[in-house]
């Protein structure tokens, strides 16, 4: 572990600048700590809410984001599911688990402090996640409302970031993601890729992006364990209420706002307008609860069980 909260990362004048603003890999020391060797992994998931781990599965086509599946757990504890990972393709989600472990709250207290001694940006909502992922697992192309710090533990993994512009992602998707109509996945187009910053994460890196960038990851053919860390900050939660107003307008006045390129002028109202109807209870055409859709196998937890709705993946893609 880092001794002090100032070196956790590794800052220049550029990274302070650009903080939260622009798209920076670091450096870390997390990859050394004991806090993510096999043990201590199985022991903060037994240790972990039963019900809050998600376990996902996902098909081979980078285009077909609908096959993003979650699954059911059963009765694994935290030594069969990191079996299960190694040798399936799983991609398990301990969501906000700096709330639920000591340790891990503690690291991400010292992670936040350092970015404010260092940058000076005030952040909110801090919510770490723990990854942990099967070989040659991906995540489908897709873009997160709050900013991200993803930190590499173990593993490598090829991470594709895009510009959050109207060419990757349109202005009526990115206001379904804010009023949580829709999914974070989005349609893929693989042509894009010759616009992405690419970078084949290794341990003891940190990668952020622009808020709103749409990216994609793909493991290589080894275990990962990452952090994926949301937070907001004041900047950024003016920008979220921004879309959730444009989506309003769009939905109940049948106007067509742009983040792009309507006039700046008009955000404090919008900022304002998003407040009062959040405050009155919010938007109600939300999206449906993601439903599970495979169960592990008793006996092994990297055989799975697809409901009779379900189309299993098939690995048709190179």
């Amino acid at each position: 572990m880092p001794e002090t909260l100032n070196d956790i990362l590794q800052w220049d004048a550029d990274k302070k600048a650009g903080f939260s603003r622009e798209n920076l890999l670091f450096q870390h020391q997390l990859d050394k700590s004991d806090l993510f060797s096999d043990e201590a992994l199985i022991a903060l998931i037994d240790r972990y809410p039963r019900d809050k781990l998600e376990v996902f599965t996902m098909g081979y086509d980078p285009t077909n984001w609908t096959q993003w599946y979650m699954g059911r757990r059963g009765d694994h504890d935290g030594r069969s599911l990191m079996e299960g990972v190694r040798a399936g393709r799983l991609w398990l989600n301990l969501r906000k688990v700096n709330q639920s472990d000591a340790d891990i709250g503690a690291l991400c207290d010292a992670m936040f402090a350092e970015i404010k001694a260092k940058s000076g940006v005030t952040t909110l909502k801090q919510d770490l996640g723990l990854l942990i992922s099967s070989p040659n697992a991906h995540v489908f192309y897709h873009l997160d409302i709050p900013l991200v710090t993803l930190y590499q533990i173990r593993g490598i993994k090829r991470v594709y970031v895009y510009p959050p512009t109207s060419e990757f992602v349109t202005d009526r998707d990115l206001e379904a993601i804010a009023l949580r109509e829709n999914d974070e996945q989005l349609p893929f187009n693989p042509e894009w890729d010759k616009a992405a910053m690419v970078v084949d994460f290794q341990p003891g890196e940190m990668l952020t992006w622009k808020q709103n960038a749409p990216h994609r990851i793909v493991n290589h053919d080894m275990v990962n364990v990452s952090l994926s860390i949301e937070f907001m900050t004041p900047r950024a939660i003016w920008r979220a209420n921004v879309l959730y107003a444009n989506g309003l307008l769009r939905r109940w006045f049948r106007l067509d706002p742009s983040i792009e390129r309507s006039p700046k002028w008009l955000e404090p109202f919008k900022v304002v307008f998003a407040r009062l109807v959040k405050m009155a209870g919010g938007y109600t055409g939300g999206k449906n609860p993601l439903k599970p859709r495979f169960t592990l196998d008793a006996k092994a937890a990297h055989v799975l069980h697809f409901d009779q709705d379900t189309p299993a993946p098939v690995n048709d893609v190179a």
